[in-house]
């Protein structure tokens, strides 16, 4: 609430019954409400604490944790054996949904007082809300920025820690782009989000769906259980909103089939509402055909091109002016750890860092260096994939690597808590005899990255792919400092061509 703190009886009057369930109370509901906590570390004396299960831990077994902390009243999906008097128990049957509606409540439902658009799908979701972040503020307006590299308010930085945060993270946030002014906020929705009910509770203006290829089989067990999931984003969607779907994905048609949204597709093969064609697609940047217009774009690959489209879609369903739209994305460069590119200071060696972690993504990218590259030289790829999580793609990368480089280094990524000679060994597993011959296994990703600079000629391109952005190598619970971006420069040495930029 904005004025004032809320009473647990005002926090409830503002959820839907209809979508949070029935709930019933143990206790007063006039009590006065300081704060809102799911973890019983963060419970401080009038909190609400949040028992939700999770799947390595369980809020129950918290809450009398919470209690001596100081919470006034617990929402949880079944009552402890012993219960106290002075404490108001909120038996929900969904404790994350009612969670993000009373969390709306409590900041005064921002989400309401901005024009917030939510991006799913496995790949391009970064990229595109970055890109349609700094679009907007180009376009001189106050704008927030929810993503897996950061979150912004405005031109202020705030950590991110998940590609989606949890619904009391994000309505403080919201909160706060609301009360700094912002008339526009884009974010990233995971399917974990979905699922788990980090959504709950915020009124989205538009939903964007990119694509869907295999990812994070290790949490949804079937693509099909990961497809619904990213559906079930768009089937909550209002009338009020709309719903941009990429059509050239079989998928996107499945996205639109409940929902109460205004529909819109986009399209770079097929017709639909947004069309984009592809002129020239070069190292040099794209040049496009957007609504009858020819533009010249800054970034790279016909992956981007997609990008594109969906941004300048969103931008004119936004009600943006096309003109302006057009002149404002042509000055647009790569998100951070996507496509970045750079050149060495002597032999004329093109050094590649991106993002790409699932197959398809890592498909995307080296079939646009390959349709761009003097093939009398050669594309060297540094891979490798994080423990985990799906290993079923382990395989399938590494033989996509192969395919289409002409040598291939298997290496560490973020091990986690796996042996990473393991996971390089399951890697191999999808290599041929000679794609193994072509191959080197290199467990330091430093020494990798290194060898595959001094392996790389006149003209040879250098791809280091699966982490991007990523600072940091995640190794036994630690994160140790690591930067792909930084180890590429120092070991090709080189120069970036599109150096990352200050926000406009």
């Amino acid at each position: 609430m904005k004025n004032g703190n809320p009473t647990l009886e005002a926090l409830l009057a503002e959820c839907k019954p209809a979508v949070v369930g029935s709930w019933q109370s143990t206790g007063t509901l006039n009590k006065e409400v300081l704060g809102l906590a799911q973890d019983s570390r963060a419970v401080a004396p009038g909190f609400v604490f949040f028992a939700i299960k999770g799947t390595v831990v369980d809020g129950h077994d918290y809450i009398a944790k919470a209690i001596e902390s100081g919470a006034v009243a617990v929402v949880c999906e079944r009552l402890p054996e012993q219960v106290q008097e002075d404490i108001t128990y909120i038996r929900a049957s969904d404790s994350s949904m009612l969670m993000g509606y009373m969390a709306s409540a409590f900041y005064g439902h921002p989400s309401q007082e901005l024009q917030l658009v939510g991006i799913t799908g496995t790949n391009g979701k970064t990229t595109t809300v970055t890109l349609l972040y700094r679009l907007f503020r180009q376009l001189g307006y106050k704008t927030g920025l929810l993503s897996t590299i950061e979150n912004r308010i405005d031109t202020q930085v705030v950590a991110s820690t998940h590609t989606t945060g949890d619904a009391l993270e994000l309505n403080a946030l919201l909160r706060r782009m609301v009360d700094e002014g912002c008339e526009y906020a884009f974010m990233e929705v995971s399917s974990h989000a979905v699922v788990q009910n980090r959504i709950a509770g915020l009124q989205f203006k538009g939903g964007i769906f990119s694509n869907i290829t295999r990812d994070h089989l290790d949490y949804h067990k079937t693509f099909d259980a990961y497809i619904k999931a990213k559906k079930l984003f768009f089937d909550r969607l209002p009338a009020t909103a709309f719903a941009l779907v990429n059509t050239d994905d079989r998928n996107g048609e499945v996205m639109l089939q409940n929902t109460e949204a205004l529909c819109r597709t986009y399209s770079l093969r097929s017709p639909a509402d947004f069309n984009v064609k592809v002129l020239e697609n070069t190292l040099e940047g794209l040049l496009l055909e957007i609504d009858g217009t020819e533009v010249n774009m800054r970034l790279v690959g016909r992956f981007n091109a997609y990008n594109l489209a969906a941004i300048y879609a969103c931008a004119i369903l936004l009600g943006m002016e096309k003109n302006e739209v057009l002149c404002a994305m042509s000055r647009l460069t790569e998100a951070p750890g996507r496509f970045e590119t750079l050149k060495s200071t002597a032999g004329n060696k093109l050094g590649i860092v991106d993002y790409a972690h699932t197959p398809d993504a890592l498909q995307n990218v080296l079939s646009t260096i390959n349709s761009m590259r003097d093939h009398l030289r050669e594309v060297i790829c540094v891979l490798g994939c994080g423990g985990n999580r799906d290993s079923g793609k382990r395989p399938v990368m590494a033989q996509i690597a192969a395919d289409l480089s002409d040598r291939l280094i298997i290496t560490t990524d973020n091990p986690r808590f796996e042996e990473p000679q393991a996971i390089i060994d399951q890697m191999l597993t999808g290599l041929s005899p000679t794609q193994r011959a072509k191959t080197l296994c290199i467990t330091d990703r430093r020494e990798a990255i290194r060898t595959a600079c001094a392996l790389a000629g006149d003209g040879d391109v250098v791809l280091v792919a699966g982490k991007g952005h990523e600072n940091y190598q995640e190794i036994k619970g630690v994160k140790h400092h690591f930067d792909d971006r930084e180890v590429l420069a120092e070991c090709l040495p080189a120069v970036w061509n599109n150096a990352p930029k200050s926000d406009e």
